[in-house]
């Protein structure tokens, strides 16, 4: 039994699985990867569950642990895996309560409702693109005029990502396989590489390195083009830790 089930593979669900371990709070944290899982804290007190979940498969982690509340610490863009650890809050009555990343100031970009909106703006605009998407977005980017001479793509250093890209006809060598977040001369270093006019990315917030990202494409004076962010409430991390703190048995 755990006293918390945390989902979510993101930064802020490395801290706070950090903040529980050093609280004495024992707690299971699920996330999609193996990858995922190794960055999380080495602990007694932490059990980590590894793999994609459906609402059914949540509903029975939640029940098998027999955990007092649940964090969904899941990326802002996860809105499907959101909506199905809300579902099965609900059908197992446990609480449930959003750890919310902070929103970035917007200036100095151009803003998508949605990746239709991204990849019509990328079509009527020239040039070469960095993407900082990820892999999950890359079929739709497929859309984008001349996609395969024009689009770079940087995702994560795993085998099966880099085969997923290069079957959606992705150059080899317009894919840049490294592990963020990255810093500003990292990320001036991915554009010249690219020779990139505009910038990919999403508000993923300080914790995704979205400031980074605008001050290099500041830098190399290319445009950014910003996947827009869900609207969503929830709480920020510090009152997270006060809540968990204050349901300790």
């Amino acid at each position: 039994m755990c006293e918390l089930l945390i989902f979510g593979g993101t930064t802020e669900g490395r801290e706070l699985a950090q903040f529980c371990c050093e609280s004495g709070i024992s707690t299971a944290v699920s996330v999609a990867t193996e990858y995922g899982g190794g960055l999380l804290p080495q602990h007694k007190d932490i059990h980590v569950f590894t793999g994609r979940l459906d609402n059914a498969e949540m509903s029975g982690l939640i029940k098998r642990i027999d955990c007092r509340a649940v964090i969904d610490a899941t990326h802002p863009y996860a809105t499907e895996v959101t909506e199905n650890i809300k579902l099965a809050c609900a059908e197992t009555g446990t609480p449930y309560h959003r750890l919310f990343r902070s929103n970035m100031s917007l200036e100095d970009c151009i803003g998508a409702a949605d990746m239709n909106e991204v990849t019509e703006l990328l079509s009527r605009c020239g040039g070469n693109i960095l993407s900082t998407l990820g892999s999950k977005e890359l079929p739709k980017l497929t859309a984008v005029k001349d996609f395969r001479e024009r689009v770079w793509a940087r995702v994560l250093p795993a085998e099966n990502i880099v085969s997923f890209c290069t079957s959606l006809g992705f150059a080899a060598e317009h894919i840049i396989a490294e592990k963020g977040p990255f810093t500003v001369e990292q990320n001036i270093e991915h554009i010249k590489l690219s020779g990139a006019e505009v910038m990919l990315t999403k508000e993923s917030g300080a914790a995704g390195g979205f400031p980074e990202k605008l001050k290099a494409a500041g830098i190399c004076g290319i445009r950014a083009i910003v996947l827009m962010r869900p609207q969503e409430e929830g709480s920020t991390m510090e009152e997270i830790k006060a809540l968990v703190c204050g349901m300790r048995r």
